[in-house]
């Protein structure tokens, strides 16, 4: 049973946790426009073209790997792109070439890349799939966000004193703990019907912790579920000698489904949030 205080616990939830690397991969971005750099100044030579299209099927026809440069002026991250209206419908590729040059001159006049480039909206090529490419990095937010937590929580245990591949493992399946430490955990993998997945494990002497985490700064319904599915979970191992389920959790999405959380505090003992990791629990806990 947990005897702090649930209010006071959920009231130091953070809003975000986002480092200064969560919102754009410099490196990603600029390596991702050196690889096709001079093929898009070569393309910089149709920029302010009287004649764009006759220079365009020049340029394709002496140096046909520019036409690769070509999604990413749209921001498109594939090497096919598919369009149709009145006079048909395409999927062209622009790794190999599956039309004429006359029908990607199309493509080229269709999508406004012929206005844009030939009217000087860009001055360069190279600057504009930069910035291009800046803002599909910032897609990638979310998947970096849904690392944070982990990474988080994984600089945290490595201050506590654990090495990685010596005691303390990222992302464990129930199966190999059961194999590593010859433990029997059909209690909580319903006899093996069910393959659990942890964040980490760490393994001390006499105990063997399994982690999860996650951090929700928005609500949604997945937080209910959640904390009924780890509820269960820790009772579960509760039942099960020489294994400990701990709950690293936090964000403010929480606060509107203050419930469901309650329940699981209310009898799971191992449930911490970052507050509880910077004020040192994790030397305290794994021992």
């Amino acid at each position: 049973m947990n005897n702090r205080d649930f209010d006071e616990w959920i009231d130091k939830f953070r809003a975000s946790i986002s480092g200064y690397d969560y919102y754009i991969d410099f490196n990603k971005v600029v390596d991702n426009v050196e690889m096709i750099k001079v093929e898009l100044n070569i393309l910089n030579t149709l920029i302010g073209s009287n004649n764009i299209e006759s220079d365009f099927e020049t340029i394709i026809a002496r140096y046909p790997e520019t036409l690769k440069c070509i999604p990413l002026l749209l921001a498109v991250r594939k090497n096919e792109i598919y369009a149709q209206d009145e006079d048909g419908s395409f999927l062209y590729n622009f790794k190999k070439m599956n039309y004429s040059i006359e029908q990607y001159k199309v493509f080229m006049r269709k999508t406004g890349l012929f206005d844009m480039i030939a009217n000087h909206l860009v001055n360069n090529l190279v600057d504009y799939a930069l910035g291009v490419e800046t803002g599909l990095d910032s897609n990638g937010r979310k998947n970096r966000g849904g690392h944070q937590m982990e990474n988080l929580i994984e600089k945290y245990i490595k201050s506590a004193g654990f090495e990685k591949g010596k005691n303390y493992y990222k992302e464990m399946n129930l199966s190999a703990i059961e194999e590593k430490w010859g433990i029997d955990l059909g209690a909580i993998s319903n006899n093996s019907k069910a393959e659990k997945r942890f964040d980490f494990v760490v393994k001390t002497e006499n105990m063997i912790y399994a982690i999860e985490t996650n951090f929700y700064g928005g609500t949604g319904s997945k937080l209910g579920e959640t904390a009924r599915s780890y509820k269960l979970l820790s009772l579960e191992s509760d039942t099960i000698d020489g294994f400990t389920f701990v709950w690293f959790t936090d964000g403010l999405g929480w606060k509107s489904t203050k419930g469901n959380l309650r329940e699981t505090f209310d009898v799971m003992e191992h449930l911490y949030s970052i507050d509880d990791i910077e004020k040192g629990i994790m030397k305290t806990i794994f021992k």
